[in-house]
């Protein structure tokens, strides 16, 4: 970015070039403001079991009651030898394995309980493991917690384990988002210096925490009794929580340090479930393809249909995975965060405030706008303006380049400080007291996001002798999908022209994937094998994607034949004068 003449005589500056000497005050523009959306808490209000479950079989982590003989002269055996007597006679489990901290409250619970205790077991690795001793009868409840880290946005399921049933959900911004808005600045971020990873990990743990926490209170239950936890995330998030330092992902040829975690417990990452919790991160691919896509992968169901299927996440990169029930493909294409509201003039979060659609008069090319939470508007979000660049282009504001027809009898098209630009609202209409505009330089970031999108759908398709109107379904995740109107991302190249019957949006596919994999060992083991299953194209290696990149910048794109939908209303509106 460069500042104008004009910006520097009013003595702007480039805050990443600047090094600050003194005191000074800092203007934060209100679309900037983290508001939280009215229905970010409840991002998951209901959510079904989403397959015949029975914790007794299903589950790794149990409950078990026992009721142990009281030593005495006679039968001196040691205390935990007594406990391992009888959940080997009662339940069949041999060569348990203690942890210290369990052990070194283990006599006085025993004791305390008049020898009648509950034990809370983990059987996900070959030796069972002890994670609790609790007197008396505790058999009542067995709670876990599904959690998915997003760039933006952190979700936690809080689970009964006994029932399989989402009991309360919460969500909130991750609190990473101080350090930097996308991935690549927060790997930036972690990598600057020896405080800087850890400060993160600290932020997203605090997140989680606060977010459990919140879950927990409101169903009157003790952080502490959460046993198990399923964490999903792309490969920079886990690589964060974990502490496993970040750069090298950013970095040719792009690797990261695991891609399936080990075992870990919550006390080795600052969660505040029981310490000795399993948190079990699910494995990704590589490098930009995360745990968060195998879940989606296995919850979506992409890798057990008969149907070719394209399965879509958006968010600061475009993830996806092309492929049916024998074979998959996968790749990653750097969006930008331009979709998430960020890197445009007036962009701003899905929050109270926002511009989510606008339609444009092709007479008068008046706007008129839906806001999130009704009242004045105070920028656009990604829908907003995936809405507004199809609007411009089909009512002849832009032509197919981006460009802002400056010859139209309207004064919402203008030249602003940064070029030619359209006006959504006006000062007075806005909550922020000055005019909403979208620049030109907006327009080209937003057609570089959507032409790499829909350039990894063309090499993915090619990759396997297809082409994308051989997609049977197109499976699209993650909160941005809910609120994406199809007809405009089509209008503007973002989705590939299929008939809309076979596009579906279904939520956050990330956190029900956690979700299914902490119930069930067998959807944990299918999330390990689709990760090894799955072909990734490092699409940085790949000419064939630039060619498509450089094709498709334009609106929608340089052959409109692959979008004969869009192409009908063009001639209609040319034949309507």
């Amino acid at each position: 970015m460069r500042l104008s003449a004009e910006d520097l005589e009013a003595g702007y500056a480039l805050a990443c070039q600047t090094v600050i000497e003194g005191d000074l005050e800092v203007y934060i523009p209100p679309q900037e403001e983290i508001t939280r959306h009215l229905t970010i808490e409840r991002t998951a209000a209901k959510v079904s079991v989403p397959f015949d479950y029975d914790w007794r079989t299903h589950q790794t982590v149990i409950k078990c009651f026992c009721e142990i003989e009281p030593p005495t002269l006679a039968d001196n055996t040691d205390d935990l030898a007594r406990l391992e007597r009888e959940l080997a006679r009662r339940y069949g489990l041999r060569e348990v394995a203690v942890p210290l901290p369990v052990l070194r409250t283990l006599a006085r619970t025993l004791r305390q309980a008049d020898w009648r205790v509950t034990v809370v077991l983990d059987r996900g690795d070959a030796q069972p493991r002890l994670v609790d001793v609790l007197p008396g009868d505790q058999m009542q409840t067995l709670f876990g917690a599904a959690v998915d880290i997003g760039t933006t946005t952190v979700t936690v399921y809080l689970v009964d384990l006994f029932t399989g049933e989402v009991i309360e959900t919460a969500a909130d911004y991750n609190g990473q988002i101080k350090r930097g808005e996308d991935v690549i600045s927060r790997i930036v971020y972690a990598s600057k210096d020896g405080s800087g990873l850890m400060e993160l990990q600290s932020l997203v743990a605090t997140t989680i925490n606060k977010l459990i926490e919140r879950a927990a209170m409101r169903r009157k239950i003790n952080p502490r009794e959460i046993y198990k936890m399923a964490v999903v995330g792309n490969s920079t998030m886990m690589h964060i929580l974990l502490g496993l330092p970040p750069e090298q992902i950013r970095l040719t040829p792009y690797i990261t340090t695991v891609n399936q975690p080990p075992l870990v417990l919550a006390n080795e990452l600052n969660l505040n479930i029981h310490p000795l919790a399993r948190v079990d991160c699910l494995p990704g691919v590589a490098s930009y393809m995360g745990a968060d896509i195998t879940a989606g992968v296995l919850s979506s169901g992409t890798h057990d249909t008969d149907k070719v299927t394209l399965f879509l996440d958006i968010g600061t990169n475009g993830e996806m995975v092309f492929g049916m029930r024998e074979w998959l493909v996968s790749c990653a294409c750097s969006a930008g965060p331009a979709f998430e509201g960020a890197g445009v003039y007036h962009g701003m979060r899905a929050t109270s405030g926002a511009i989510e659609e606008v339609w444009i008069n092709a007479k008068t090319h008046e706007p008129t706008l839906r806001v999130i939470g009704g009242g004045k508007p105070r920028g656009l979000c990604g829908s907003g303006l995936i809405s507004l660049l199809a609007e411009m282009f089909i009512t002849g504001v832009t032509d197919k380049a981006g460009n802002i027809n400056l010859t139209l009898p309207t004064p919402r098209v203008r030249t602003g400080e940064h070029g030619a630009e359209y006006v959504i609202a006006w000062a007075a209409e806005s909550d922020t007291g000055e005019d909403i505009v979208i620049t030109k330089p907006d327009i080209d970031n937003l057609l570089r996001a959507k032409a790499a999108i829909y350039a990894g759908y063309v090499i993915l398709a090619h990759s396997v002798g297809m082409t994308l109107n051989d997609v049977e379904q197109m499976l699209i995740g993650g909160s941005f999908g809910q609120y994406l109107n199809i007809e405009k991302a089509i209008e503007i190249g973002l989705l590939p022209d299929l008939p809309w019957d076979r596009f579906k949006f279904l939520g956050n596919t990330a956190a029900r994937g956690a979700y299914m994999a902490l119930l069930r060992r067998e959807s944990r083991d299918e999330v390990a094998a689709i990760a090894k299953k799955m072909t990734y194209l490092e699409l940085a290696a790949d000419n064939a994607f630039y060619e498509q990149f450089m094709a498709a910048q334009f609106l929608p794109h340089t052959d409109l034949t692959q979008f004969p939908s869009v192409q009908k209303v063009l001639e209609s509106k040319t034949a309507d004068g």
